[in-house]
């Protein structure tokens, strides 16, 4: 397996748990919290596709989905358009809401066919170019895309919990 393989490979698992999580829920369920300071299924996967989108985006020199196919429109969330949730309030947080399914796994699926495009045209020399010099030391974009998977994956399996909790209260 070469680096665009294991790469994509990764960021197939995190559309896989996002489906998951997802698919077949109604807003109700997507926007609940199981208390006032949690975070709801839509903020989690709001949340993870706005990373994913800004931070590919930003690594492959490319304008954001968000803004290039006007999902920010779609949404018209109470949030600066530019907002990632990176550092929200559980008020913020609660105020991400969405209207359907649909909605959300269409941003999702959208950044993820961006992300798959990327990542498949790289080799190992890649990984190693800087891409954010802000941090010490500076960041690689292998490193960057592996932060941003495993970030991806621990918030699509918290948004799995949230809907088998969901699930439970209602069996």
């Amino acid at each position: 397996m070469n680096v665009a393989e294991i790469l994509t490979e990764g960021y197939a698992r995190i559309k896989e748990t996002v489906h998951a999580a997802v698919e077949g829920l109604e807003p109700d369920d997507l926007n609940a919290r199981l208390d006032d300071g949690a975070n709801s299924i839509a903020w989690l996967v709001w949340h993870l596709t706005r990373v994913q989108d800004d931070h590919i985006a930003d690594a492959s020199g490319t304008e954001q989905v968000w803004f290039t196919e006007d999902w920010a429109s779609r949404f018209d969330l109470p949030v600066a358009k530019g907002a990632t949730g990176y550092g929200h309030s559980s008020r913020q947080a609660g105020a991400v809401q969405v209207g359907s399914a649909e909605l959300l796994l269409g941003y999702y699926d959208a950044v993820h066919a961006r992300s798959a495009a990327f990542v498949q045209g790289l080799d190992a020399k890649a990984l190693d170019r800087v891409v954010d010099e802000a941090w010490s030391p500076p960041v690689t974009l292998g490193v960057r895309l592996i932060s941003v998977l495993s970030d991806d994956l621990q918030h699509a399996g918290q948004a799995a919990f949230v809907r088998g909790c969901l699930e439970r209260r209602r069996s």
